[in-house]
């Protein structure tokens, strides 16, 4: 569409936008894609988060990545939306993913459901409700968050299209 603005946000990547534009992000299979939203100043942002909890996997040899992480990369992505006019009052949080793609009967809780727990728990000290969501299963996701409006559809392959 003329005059809009699609950023794609990669794994462990995060992006903001303000107005007019599409934020998008594809592969959420165990990882899950965090959307805040400012309905009155049109101000947005979306995440793509790989694991829950930084403090559970430490690596000096690498530079820190704030995105990666449930627990870091809800800070940033508000800060963010903050910076560029949005009012974390008024944010609300859809999400998707947090997928079990493999079976695993050796693990008591897996990726996606330790991820979907910590998105959750940090979404509700950041006091920002949780108004849509497409989450679990066994399959993958793709995210298209509609910046100017707020809606969010999530498609999946075989299962079509909704709207969170």
């Amino acid at each position: 569409m003329k005059g809009m603005v699609v950023s794609r946000v990669k794994i462990a990547d995060w992006a903001v936008l303000k107005g007019r534009g599409v934020l998008t992000t594809i592969g959420l299979g165990s990882c899950v894609g965090v959307v805040l939203y400012d309905y009155r100043s049109r101000v947005g942002g979306l995440a793509h988060i790989l694991l829950h909890d930084s403090r559970d996997f430490p690596n000096k040899s690498k530079p820190f990545n704030p995105a990666k992480y449930a627990d870091t990369a809800i800070p940033l992505l508000v800060r963010e939306i903050e910076n560029i006019g949005g009012n974390k009052e008024r944010l609300r949080a859809k999400i998707a993913g947090g997928s079990q793609l493999f079976k695993n009967q050796k693990v008591r809780e897996s990726v996606g459901e330790k991820n979907l727990r910590l998105v959750r728990q940090v979404l509700e000290e950041h006091g920002i409700p949780i108004i849509g969501e497409d989450v679990g299963g066994n399959y993958g996701r793709t995210l298209h968050f509609y910046v100017d409006t707020g809606k969010t559809i999530v498609s999946t392959v075989g299962r079509g299209e909704k709207e969170i």
